[in-house]
């Protein structure tokens, strides 16, 4: 009897403190679920001002700003609620023994660390390129040295056939893998439709999830996922730039399948619909949540075409679509393979620009010469620079960022099926640059 009135003991202090357990893990979700909500609602507020603030919102309406905008910036209040919210998030994840409360509360806090750094900068006040990009994408890029891009410079002009600069030269070789205007619409539809039917055979997509596709020209960018809810985006390609064959592959990867249409998809799916974080039917441009995106869409380029394949489907598929000679395009791949050297020469021109130690002619010079870019291109990525600003390291330094960190969980070429599983648990959680770091 003593023993049975022992265990019965036990047994009542264990169903206590999980009860306990199951309330705490409640409220705590219940102050996570109000804090997103009024995350959501100061990010929608700071966009009536700051119309690159807020990228995509597919949530309830009920949190859309009431009022009109005020004629004047509210800088200090945006500031003081997103600090008081912030300190909230700290002290929940400070006090949480739940792992996923504390994950949640601190990816959250990190966003609106962002938020604060971008109203600051959208008011006039900048810091320096690292520090700006520390606090608005939770990561410091590597800086590189001239000579590291000399020497992948080196490699090229052994490379390239013909006399003349390295960059008229590059040029030449790309001329022949230009895709005609007329052939744009046809080349990305198939580029598309195989990148889609290569994830799909990897995840199973929200039933509906669709795109379409436009062309618009005269933008800072050469392609944009503008993405709707409900699994939807539209996909836009700037044909005012030169469009060349690799690009069709590379940006329906990146825009769409397994990139930013795919991403998004399943953070609506798994995170937004099935687990109701609200904070998941805003994407603000300006934060860590773009490094992750910009990164893994360009990561995801290799995770869908492997090794040679994104050659090979060129040859075979693409180039033939756009009627152009193959003959070279072995050459112009191992062109491109050593040029992919001088990924971060565009991180060093936005550098200097912010820190003013590069004046625009000297940026423009320094992209002309390292990322091999016409006097065009050049112009155009320092207007990209100037809207932009420290944004740039997402693209390489976020893809560096996330192949590391699959490959270190032995998603290599040497295991493609685990590859593309940690791939899309990347895709499907709230994971910041400091999480890739920390677990490398």
């Amino acid at each position: 009897m003593m023993a049975l009135k022992y265990f019965s003991a036990i047994l009542i202090a264990a169903l206590l403190v999980s009860c306990s357990s199951k309330m705490t893990e409640k409220s705590e979700n219940d102050a996570l679920n109000r804090i997103s909500s009024d995350y959501v609602r100061l990010a929608l507020n700071i966009g009536q001002y700051d119309t690159d603030f807020v990228d995509a919102y597919y949530g309830p309406d009920s949190l859309k700003p009431a009022a009109p905008k005020r004629a004047d910036f509210p800088k200090d209040s945006f500031i003081m609620q997103a600090a008081g919210l912030k300190k909230e998030l700290d002290s929940l994840a400070a006090a949480s023994k739940n792992d996923s409360t504390s994950k949640r509360a601190k990816w959250l806090s990190a966003q609106l660390t962002a938020f604060e750094r971008r109203i600051k900068v959208f008011s006039g006040e900048n810091v320096s390129f690292d520090e700006e990009s520390r606090e608005l994408f939770d990561a410091v890029a590597p800086v590189y040295p001239e000579k590291h891009f000399q020497s992948q410079i080196a490699r090229l002009d052994s490379l390239l056939p013909g006399k003349g600069s390295i960059s008229d030269r590059f040029q030449k070789l790309a001329g022949n893998f230009l895709i005609p205007e007329d052939k744009i619409d046809t080349v990305f539809r198939t580029a598309i439709a195989e990148a889609r039917r290569r994830t799909l055979t990897h995840y199973e997509l929200p039933a509906g999830e669709t795109f379409t596709l436009e062309y618009v020209r005269d933008k800072p960018w050469s392609g944009y996922n503008w993405y709707k809810g409900n699994f939807t985006s539209v996909i836009q390609i700037n044909v005012s730039q030169p469009i060349f064959i690799e690009r069709a592959i590379d940006l329906a990867c990146h825009e769409g399948y397994p990139g930013h249409h795919v991403y998004n998809s399943l953070l609506e799916k798994n995170l937004y619909k099935d687990k109701n974080r609200t904070e998941i039917s805003l994407y603000p441009l300006f934060s860590p949540q773009s490094l992750i995106a910009e990164g893994s869409a360009n990561y995801g380029i290799s995770v869908a075409f492997p090794g040679n394949e994104q050659k090979e489907f060129c040859k075979k598929v693409l180039m033939p679509l756009a009627e152009m000679d193959t003959s070279k395009a072995d050459l112009y791949f191992e062109a491109l393979s050593v040029k992919s050297g001088l990924g971060y020469v565009r991180n060093e021109a936005a550098r200097g620009i912010l820190n003013k130690t590069m004046t625009d002619e000297q940026a423009i010079q320094w992209l002309e010469n390292y990322a091999l870019l016409t006097p065009k291109g050049a112009a155009d990525y320092l207007k990209f620079i100037k809207k932009y600003r420290s944004y740039v390291i997402n693209y390489n330094y976020g893809q560096d960022l996330v192949k590391n960190y699959i490959e270190a969980k032995g998603g290599t070429d040497n295991a493609p099926e685990r590859r593309w599983k940690l791939f899309g648990d990347l895709l499907s959680n709230e994971i910041k640059a400091s999480d890739l770091q920390i677990k490398q």
